[in-house]
């Protein structure tokens, strides 16, 4: 059975930035991509936030670029994903693809969270051609433009507010005929202008061929349709963190996060580690990914360098 020094389950900036420096500190890692190499930033069009990329680039051409860093320093980087793994003993035990089973002196977790959608294909069919699942990511690409933001918590309050200052008007689409959000923050939305709530509404579809030219809104009530044009389409309803195949040995939060020693990328499980949105449910940025995902390569640096004195001593 193959022993690996330190193994990172899931890639995207978080993974590949703890690929990068594991690498340089010759922890000789292993990455398994998982199902979608890349992570969300694999869907995404112009990334104009990261730095280091004055005239922006594309969310594929930047997991490219970090993949091939991490692999400069020697990171050998696998197709497959962890289908089980057993933490109750040490070294770790990962299953991958329910056949390959490897022994890790480390792990760091990097399989990320996924957007939640609403199920519609127009919608699958217009993602990166106006259908975003993050609006602090693409809200810029839309300033002085229509936009509509389905979703009705905290998180769909706060990016229809952000969007509010970069749009010319925010068509917020909501279910119920209630937010589930902090009263505070429905308040803040319910009194900027240029935000136009649709109670008991549900989106019927999102119009366009090649990009959003509009969305077809459905009162669940009355049975009214509207049609309304917009050019950017927001889904907002949450994120599930990939973090299932780990719950029997990682401590989660409520809603699937795998919780963390605040300030560091350490779990309940001494030796596993947890970076980039799998972990982060505030940011979901890829900037704070890579950071996290540097912090899990020390951390895992720092246990292993103990692991060795053990040994000696």
């Amino acid at each position: 059975m193959e022993t690996i020094k330190t193994l990172i389950i899931g890639s995207g900036p978080a993974g590949y930035t703890a690929a990068i420096y594991a690498a340089r500190a010759n922890l000789k890692p292993v990455m398994y991509q998982g199902m979608e190499p890349g992570g969300q930033l694999m869907t995404t069009n112009d990334v104009e936030n990261f730095p280091g990329y004055p005239q922006g680039v594309m969310g594929p051409h930047m997991m490219e670029d970090l993949k091939k860093q991490a692999e400069r320093f020697g990171t050998d980087i696998r197709m497959g994903m962890a289908t089980s793994v057993d933490f109750s003993g040490y070294p770790f035990k990962v299953t991958i693809d329910e056949q390959t089973e490897l022994l890790a002196e480390s792990v760091i977790i990097s399989t990320g969270a996924s957007a939640k959608w609403l199920g519609i294909p127009s919608e699958k069919r217009l993602n990166g051609g106006g259908v975003s699942a993050c609006a602090v990511c693409d809200g810029f690409f839309y300033r002085g433009r229509e936009v509509a933001i389905v979703g009705a918590g905290d998180t769909a309050c706060e990016e229809a507010l952000y969007l509010s200052k970069l749009a010319t008007n925010v068509h917020m689409i909501v279910r119920k005929d209630h937010m589930r959000a902090s009263k505070i923050m429905q308040d803040r939305v319910l009194k900027t202008p240029n935000i136009h709530v649709y109670w008991n509404s549900e989106t019927d579809e999102v119009l366009g061929d090649a990009v959003v030219t509009g969305v077809r809104i459905k009162n669940s009530v009355t049975g009214e349709v509207k049609e309304v044009p917009i050019e950017g389409f927001f889904v907002a309803i949450g994120h599930k963190p990939n973090s299932d195949v780990f719950k029997d040995y990682i401590t989660l939060d409520e809603q699937g996060y795998i919780v963390t020693t605040p300030g560091t990328t350490k779990t309940n499980v001494e030796g596993v580690f947890a970076c980039g949105d799998v972990q982060d449910k505030n940011y979901r940025q890829a900037i704070t990914a890579a950071g996290t995902g540097c912090m899990a390569a020390l951390e895992a640096e720092r246990f292993l360098a103990a692991k060795e004195v053990e040994v000696v001593s």
